[in-house]
């Protein structure tokens, strides 16, 4: 199986970048990031309505293009998850977690038995469509595949020590707008109480060895928060890239 350089470069504390997509289903899309300098692409079905046939197509590209590829998924439903994972993302992205206990189902889901619940397909997207010595395989799977815990809510914030010492998470990612609205301080990322959400994630993921993720708007926002201790850094997303650099040139245009 091919193996999974993000979860290597954050596990010897490294920095990632990489930037989550929406909208556009192009072929071109994982190539354009790959050679922007992305090394992860988050693809989204929390929000975006994407079927499961884009998503396979999208992490088919992302494979391609030499970058990894990892899935936001609609919630912690065992399907989702595994699903996800036997179409050939490297990791799953898992929103709003809030306990310990939803925390360890979602590793079983990741994970084949004896030490977890995935079942069982080779020489399937996952494996490349080869079948091999499965043993091998299931062993690799289990070390390759990543599990990100969104913690976005003021729940998820409190309960980050705990949440983050379960054995088989990766990576403890701040949802900074959905933790924000959940503090009842929408947008509002530098009120005192959510910093101190933020930084409750931050300290358990050092605590525990694992890394903490973040989306950012702006190189500055992005310098700030690795400085703090970030390492897997997506950088806004498909949307967004779009929208600001067309309005920043058509502004720069309408200026005399």
């Amino acid at each position: 199986m091919r193996a999974n350089p993000l979860k290597t470069r954050l596990l010897r504390g490294e920095t990632a970048f990489g930037t989550m997509v929406f909208e556009f289903a192009s072929p071109g899309l994982a190539p354009v990031v790959a050679n922007a300098g992305g090394e992860f692409i988050l693809l989204d079905m929390e929000h975006s309505g994407w079927s499961f046939e884009t998503i396979k197509a999208q992490i088919s590209f992302a494979h391609g293009a030499g970058i990894v590829p990892i899935v936001n998924t609609a919630g912690h439903d065992y399907n989702l998850i595994t699903r996800s994972l036997d179409l050939g993302a490297m990791g799953v992205m898992i929103p709003v977690v809030e306990t310990r206990a939803q925390a360890e189902a979602i590793v079983r889901a990741t994970r084949y038995p004896p030490h977890g619940t995935r079942g069982s397909a080779f020489g399937v997207a996952h494996t490349d469509y080869a079948i091999g010595d499965v043993p091998a395989t299931i062993a690799a799977a289990n070390e390759r595949t990543m599990v990100v815990v969104k913690l976005e809510t003021a729940k998820g914030a409190a309960n980050a020590d705990e949440i983050m010492s379960v054995p088989g998470v990766d990576v403890g990612f701040v949802g900074h707008t959905d933790l924000s609205v959940s503090l009842g301080r929408p947008q509002e990322f530098e009120h005192p109480a959510f910093i101190a959400a933020r930084d409750q994630v931050l300290a358990a993921c050092r605590k525990h060895g694992k890394a903490a993720g973040c989306l950012v708007g702006s190189p500055e926002w992005g310098r700030e928060w690795m400085a703090r201790g970030f390492q897997m850094v997506t950088y806004l997303g498909d949307i967004w890239l779009l929208g600001g650099a067309l309005k920043s040139g058509i502004d720069a245009m309408k200026r005399r």
